[in-house]
């Protein structure tokens, strides 16, 4: 609630008209009851004619239009507050996880990041839009007409005061009440959720191809929709109880019944103070009833701004790119320099000082056991996450020198689960290409990729429609279909995730024959897993814990590193192929 009341109260100009606005929205009230009872007076009490009433019916229109302009001016100043605070988190939460999608993809679940981009942020809308104006209307409304009540009749006043702090309280346990309605319509917004965690599970994919800015207008789309529908639940959570109304009328009849044995029965006060003090009371109250209301929303929005605070103040190393151009006449060489890396204060896991050169053209494995950060550094060589020390080299430059977009138009990353996004075979084949290709192109990445066969076998083809994250398909289906990408794009660096890791012998075979032919243009880098893959390499990384313990030819290693040489009998014990 801390942050929050900063960032409201930082906008000074705002809160400058909203307790102008207040003032004059208080000053309205009393002049509209004050022209009201004047009126009501002189023409039944003083027989007056309707011209004798005529200025005050002009009193009485001038201040019901400016309490109307003064309404709308205090509201649309808090939804400017709260467009304008949503905005900045919006903004600062989407460049975080888009900076470097690997390390927000790393730290916690995808569907805790979906709840504080949409709900969290819609959440605080309230403090902006209706806490905020209403306490300070609060603070100023009632207190005028309080003091006007005191000015007329000391013992109303007194009543009003000891009545008032009971619609507050009543109207927070019922919030608390009501907002157990919204959980009826979560329903409604499935569709955004899944939408933009479909997108969000994918962003490394559509970051490698090219398509994260087009992306990011869609989740822009789907944030302002779930928006939206988040504030329709709103309005639902938050309808007056009919208990409150009761506690409400039953203040106002308790200051009614007090003044009307005070003017029938004793006749101590006048009819004008009387009327005055009975038009009065329930404007007093409907205003502590609005602040009741907005305090819950207001109490709400402090759990949802600790969401926010705790995502932003997270720890991330960002990738910071260069404006050179990336020439490439054939596969880069690439060069390890002294590359470190640790993640955030949560993980134990630290790459240290991997110094290595890979040649052009050349078949790498990065081998190890699990968990010695083969996947950490097949990341830092894609350019999705930076070093924490050191660099890697492209042709003899840093990696970030370059241009991301003239990087990524060089580089394939394979996942040992490569994202399929809802939409055809075809679209998915597509988003790898490096533009606009055309139905023939698709079809002969997918033969190369050994699965044009299966495209064609189902009914409707290229076009058979497949789920959010590939539903339908197989982990082997969904390599195939990854691979056909790289066949589309044509990189000259290829990045592989142990990507035949718990598939089958056959389909195990159709990929490393594909991954052979794509090697034969590329420089490919892969995180081996089986040994027949290990002892094709050209060169082998070996990794323990975070360092690189022997690096060479699988012969070479199999004498000088007897790390290298257990993993490779444990391998020969349990490898099949």
């Amino acid at each position: 609630m801390k942050h929050l009341s900063q960032i409201a109260f930082g906008q000074r100009k705002a809160i400058f008209l909203l307790t102008f606005a207040s003032v004059l929205i208080g000053a309205t009230i009393i002049g509209q009851s004050y022209f009201f009872v004047a009126i009501v007076k002189r023409v039944f009490l003083d027989n007056q004619s309707f011209q004798d009433i005529i200025p005050l019916l002009l009193g009485l229109f001038a201040v019901l239009s400016g309490r109307a302009l003064f309404t709308w001016l205090h509201g649309r100043t808090g939804v400017s507050m709260a467009a304008y605070a949503k905005k900045q988190f919006r903004e600062r939460i989407l460049n975080k996880f888009s900076r470097n999608p690997v390390q927000a993809s790393l730290q916690g679940q995808s569907g805790r990041k979906v709840s504080v981009l949409m709900d969290a942020v819609d959440e605080v809308d309230g403090y902006f839009s209706q806490y905020v104006p209403q306490m300070i209307s609060t603070a100023i409304v009632p207190i005028m007409i309080l003091v006007v009540v005191f000015t007329q009749h000391v013992t109303s006043g007194i009543i009003m005061l000891i009545t008032a702090p009971f619609i507050p309280f009543f109207m927070a346990i019922v919030g608390v009440m009501t907002k157990k309605k919204s959980e009826e319509q979560m329903e409604k917004m499935s569709a955004f959720s899944g939408r933009f965690l479909d997108t969000l599970q994918g962003l490394t994919t559509l970051k490698l191809f090219g398509k994260s800015k087009r992306q990011r207008d869609v989740i822009e789309e789907s944030s302002l929709g779930f928006r939206d529908a988040t504030m329709d639940v709103l309005k639902v959570a938050f309808i007056s109880s009919l208990m409150l109304e009761f506690i409400s009328m039953l203040s106002i009849g308790i200051i009614a019944l007090e003044i009307a044995i005070r003017l029938v029965v004793y006749e101590s006060i006048p009819f004008f103070s009387a009327f005055f003090i009975l038009v009065l009371a329930p404007e007093f109250y409907l205003t502590l009833k609005d602040f009741g209301s907005a305090f819950h929303t207001g109490r709400g929005s402090s759990g949802a701004a600790n969401q926010l605070a705790e995502e932003l103040e997270k720890e991330e190393q960002s990738m910071e790119w260069g404006e050179q151009e990336l020439a490439v006449q054939q596969p880069p060489e690439l060069n390890l320099d002294g590359v470190t890396f640790s993640y955030d204060s949560g993980h134990d896991f630290q790459l240290n000082d991997v110094q290595a050169l890979i040649p052009s053209k050349s078949q790498v494995a990065i081998v190890g056991r699990s968990g010695s950060g083969k996947s950490t550094l097949l990341n830092l060589i894609a350019g999705l996450m930076r070093p924490s020390e050191g660099s890697v080299k492209v042709n003899g430059r840093p990696l970030n020198d370059y241009q991301e977009r003239e990087w990524f138009k060089q580089l394939s990353y394979i996942s040992q689960n490569p994202y399929l996004f809802a939409g055809t075979i075809e679209d998915n084949i597509a988003i790898g290409g490096r533009g606009d290709h055309t139905r023939e192109e698709v079809e002969q990445a997918a033969k190369k990729a050994g699965i044009s066969e299966l495209i064609e076998s189902l009914e409707q083809g290229y076009d058979t429609p497949i789920g959010e994250a590939g539903r339908g398909l197989s982990g082997g289906e969904k390599q195939r279909l990854a691979i056909a990408r790289a066949f589309l794009k044509q990189p000259s660096v290829i990045l592989f995730d142990e990507p035949t890791t718990g598939l089958d012998l056959r389909t195990e075979q159709i990929l490393q024959s594909s991954i052979e032919e794509l090697s034969q243009t590329s420089t490919v880098i892969t995180v081996a897993h089986r040994l027949h893959t290990i002892r094709k390499a050209d060169h082998i990384l070996f990794l323990d814990n975070g360092r690189l313990v022997a690096a060479g030819k699988h012969e070479e290693l199999l004498e000088r590193a007897e790390e290298y040489r257990q993993m490779v009998d444990v391998q020969q014990g349990g490898d099949t192929a």
